[in-house]
Order: structure tokens, then C-alpha cells, then sequence
């Protein structure tokens, strides 16, 4: 190799090793330019697929549905305002225009769910409200859960809901998830069964925790005439 070539080598080993240098230098300081411009490349590509969160507080009251139930007590549901806004916003403009008091369970189904909200109890009825919009979510139907009725169309929820009994995965990303039971799902458990069921069990009153409603005194029926053990409610 000539000296020339030799020199040209050693400039452009030179010429590199300055450039390194130099992007060293600038990359941090391109860094905190873009953070400071809420442009960093994560939070830009963020900005740019996701919607706002709403801040979500289990403990709230304001989240809480309290139903008193004539199986015996009242049963705490945590509601889900940041997956199911506008039903959580229906549900609880129901429960404070005293719709849900009275309410039977017209449709209880054995190792499945507890149905209700239904004025008419027989399944076809609803509120004077208009349909809601289905807000469906990838979140699971395990025991506890509470999700919105419909009918075949995803935008027909209205006021009906169900409770489930045992994990149901083949409902989710079908029905509106809004909630799940904090406390009280023995009183869920003791709903009379059936289609409807022969003596249908209510919702004595329907509240949100804040705005703190005692209790009801809940005269609880007895059931167990003879001859009753040995009828079946459900096919």
C-alpha cells in the first residue's frame, strides 16, 4: 500500500471515530428534547393508538351497587366505570330512580347465572331509556361477575343484568362486563332457580354506596313446604 493510501486510511479511521464522538454527544441531549416535547418515540406511538383512561377507584362508595336481596342480605358489587362507562352510568341512574326495587330474578339457571331488571319478569322487558351501546372488553366472566342482558343485536342492553355462578369464558367479548360481586354472593347463591322459578326471589332495594341507604328489614319466605324437595324447577 502507498503512503497516500495509508494516509487516507488513517483520516477516514479519524474522520469515524470523530463522528462517533459527536452522535454520542448529541443523542442524549435529542433525548431530552423529545421527552420534553411528549415525543419520546414510545409515548408518541402510544399517543397515537390509545384512548384515555379513566381513573378508577374500587373503594369509591360511588362505585359500589348495593342490592339487598329476599334471600336474606345485601350483596356489594364493585362497578367498572373505566372498561364500561356508559353502562355503569345506566345502571346506576336506574338504582336512583328506585327502577330496580321489586325486581324478581325471572331467569336462574343452575351453574350458570342469575338474571334480572326485567319490570315486566318475563325476559322481554326493559327501561324507558333507549338501548345502550355495547362496551365489550377482553376481561373474563369468572364466578361473581356482572354483565348487561341483550338480545341478539350487541347494541341492545338496557337494563337487564346477570350475575354468574361459575366461570363462563365463552361470554367474554360478547356482553358488557361492568362490574363483579365484592361481598354477599352467598345471598346470589340461595336465588331460587328456574325459568322463571316457581317462587322467584327480588331485589328488595337497589342503592349506590354513596349514597349511603341503610339496609332493609328483609322478611325472609320460607320455602320448604312438603312435597317441595322432590319438585324440579328447571327441565
Amino acid at each position: 500500500m502507498t503512503a497516500t493510501g495509508i494516509m487516507d486510511k488513517e483520516i477516514n479511521i479519524l474522520t469515524l471515530g470523530l463522528l462517533k464522538m459527536r452522535l454520542k454527544s448529541i443523542f442524549p441531549l435529542f433525548l431530552a428534547f423529545l421527552v420534553a416535547m411528549n415525543l419520546s418515540p414510545v409515548m408518541a406511538q402510544e399517543n397515537e393508538t390509545t384512548e384515555p383512561v379513566l381513573q378508577f377507584d374500587p373503594t369509591d362508595p360511588e362505585n359500589h351497587l348495593l342490592l339487598d336481596l329476599s334471600t336474606g342480605g345485601r350483596v356489594t358489587i364493585v362497578l367498572y366505570p373505566h372498561i364500561a362507562p356508559n353502562h355503569v352510568k345506566r345502571i346506576k341512574t336506574l338504582t336512583r330512580q328506585g327502577f330496580y326495587d321489586g325486581i324478581i330474578f325471572h331467569r336462574v339457571i343452575e351453574g350458570f347465572m342469575a338474571q334480572t331488571g326485567d319490570p315486566t319478569g318475563t325476559g322481554q322487558g326493559g327501561s324507558q331509556l333507549p338501548d345502550l351501546e355495547a362496551e365489550f372488553t377482553r376481561n373474563v366472566h369468572v364466578r361473581g361477575t356482572v354483565s348487561m342482558a341483550r338480545a341478539n343485536e350487541p347494541n341492545s342492553a338496557n337494563s337487564q343484568f346477570f350475575i354468574v355462578f361459575q366461570p363462563r369464558f365463552s361470554l367474554d367479548n360478547k356482553y358488557t362486563l361492568f362490574g363483579r360481586v365484592k361481598s354477599g354472593m352467598q345471598y346470589i347463591d340461595a336465588i331460587q332457580r328456574g325459568e322463571p322459578p316457581k317462587s322467584p326471589d327480588h331485589i328488595v332495594q337497589a342503592s349506590i354506596g354513596a349514597d349511603n341507604k341503610p339496609a332493609p328489614i328483609i322478611e325472609i319466605v320460607d320455602r320448604s313446604l312438603p312435597g317441595d324437595d322432590e319438585l324440579s324447577i328447571i327441565d
